[in-house]
């Protein structure tokens, strides 16, 4: 059994978002990676199309997620699943930074619009 604490946390800036990831390979995990996303006021989210499942959980603020062409407004609270090769964007469309959870299969990559890979190193 491992134990993360907030020091092990690793950051990374992409796309404009801060993603701190705590449950990771190097942190002890076989299948699961799980990290925080801070997503700042007025930030469009990148659309992409995702290799592996992910689900995620509002902490603070106020997200539109956009999963296979369906969007909803989240809320601190709320929680949403995007399936394995759906296409998915987050925007935060308010005036504050909101925060979420993000919890997935290690291995996640995704495909850009213009057929580029990202491989997040949190899920690797």
């Amino acid at each position: 059994m491992s134990f993360v604490r907030s020091s092990e946390a690793a950051v990374h800036e992409i796309h404009g978002a801060r993603f701190v990831s705590y449950i990771r390979p190097d942190t002890g995990s076989r299948d699961l990676t799980a990290w925080r996303a801070e997503i700042p006021a007025g930030t469009v989210g990148v659309a992409h199309t995702i290799s592996h499942e992910e689900s995620f959980y509002v902490l603070s603020g106020s997200l539109r997620l956009t999963i296979g062409g369906e969007s909803a407004e989240l809320g601190a609270g709320d929680a949403a699943v995007a399936p394995a090769g759906s296409e998915l964007a987050v925007t935060n469309t308010t005036d504050r930074p909101a925060h979420m959870w993000v919890t997935t299969s290690v291995g996640l990559s995704a495909e850009l619009s213009d057929g580029s890979i990202v491989t997040p190193p949190w899920a690797h």
